[in-house]
């Protein structure tokens, strides 16, 4: 059955054009449950408008359900992955149909016979930040505001060059938008970014990533410019650290030339103390007085400083166990709790992620 489904993903997708070598198909699969629980305790069990994972108050729920295929050769691959869960539920809400539930769907080739040259095409991973959707490839249980209030996934087209040494990758985008399947309703503009990384050694990364465009209809037309910054060293065999920071500015008005800003500065770092147990911690700043990328409730301008603290317990080689304490602390009175605003926010999650 599997040689069958390799064959046909073959044809399909163009294999056989490409390389004479047996093609590599691969199936993976991953699953996250999740508990949390809001010291402010929020009535209807959402938690704050601007997270967009594990956003469930006093529920066990689904973060992430995932099944994905991959298939490779020489010359060509091509990714197809559908998913569930809260993940969906909010952060595919601005797309149409069964598109809320794909979180992969593209095409690539190589275009040099020589030269780690590729162009791929459809719906792709972000290429910015250091956080993925799933929950067992980064260093803290929840996600930095940072990860949160930019791009999980795009849509469009790259192309891309890894040097031959394997120490820079050089990538050009061309994306339907900030975050988008499809491009919001009356749009006509196309947005732009950047990747370059490198990596001097196998223990540290830089990358530089961008995001230019219009996320909104042409009528109220403004320019947004986004760069992302961070820094992945593994000091030794236990240590780990990552460095971040994001910038952006978007026009007020249209055709102004007066511009709203939000930053966000990290600094996360994870400590393995023996083979089944780590413990990580982040702390993080993210300023938006304009309320560009969050509005809160209230509409104050939103300045949170968050701490984090987490243990992980590998159960298995393939069954993790996650709790994690955070806390917010705001300049403003922004957290609801009760009928009043608070300057602070306290929770307490835990998950448990399986995967093959």
């Amino acid at each position: 059955m599997k040689k069958f489904i390799s064959i046909a993903l073959s044809v399909f997708c163009g294999g056989a054009f490409f390389s004479q070598e047996e093609p590599k198909l691969k199936i993976s699969g991953y699953t996250e449950i999740f508990y949390s629980y809001d010291f402010n305790e929020p009535e209807n069990h959402i938690r704050q408008n601007f997270l967009y994972t594990y956003n469930r108050h006093n529920e066990l729920n689904l973060n992430l359900g995932l099944l994905k295929a991959n298939y490779e050769t020489e010359n060509m691959r091509s990714n197809l992955a559908l998913m569930t869960g809260t993940y969906v539920a909010d952060n595919m809400s601005a797309e149409k149909d069964v598109f809320k539930f794909i979180n992969e769907a593209n095409i690539g080739f190589r275009i040099s016979k020589t030269k780690n040259l590729w162009i791929d095409a459809g719906i792709m991973p972000s290429h910015i930040g250091w956080e993925s959707a799933v929950g067992k490839d980064n260093l803290t249980l929840t996600r930095s505001l940072s990860a949160e209030n930019s791009p999980y996934f795009e849509t469009g087209a790259k192309i891309s060059y890894t040097s031959e040494s394997g120490k820079w990758l050089l990538s050009g985008l061309v994306l339907n938008g900030w975050q988008r399947i499809a491009r919001v309703e009356g749009n006509k503009t196309l947005g732009f970014g950047h990747q370059l990384t490198y990596k001097p050694n196998e223990k540290t990364t830089f990358n530089s990533s961008s995001f230019i465009g219009n996320d909104k209809p042409n009528s109220d037309k403004r320019m947004r410019y986004f760069h992302n910054l961070y820094a992945i060293n593994q000091w030794n065999d236990k240590f780990q650290t990552i460095l971040g920071f994001d910038f952006s500015a978007e026009q007020k008005q249209k055709g102004s030339s007066d511009y709203n800003t939000w930053f966000s500065p990290n600094l996360l770092g994870k400590y393995q103390l023996n083979e089944k147990t780590s413990v990580a911690g982040r702390i993080e700043y993210f300023s938006d007085k304009n309320n560009v990328i969050i509005s809160p409730q209230n509409n104050k301008g939103f300045q949170v400083f968050g701490i984090s603290g987490n243990v992980d317990y590998l159960i298995h080689k393939n069954i993790l166990w996650r709790t994690e304490a955070r806390n917010f602390s705001s300049k403003e009175e922004i957290f609801l709790k009760n009928t009043d605003y608070q300057k602070q926010n306290f929770f307490v999650t835990t998950s448990i992620s399986a995967w093959f």
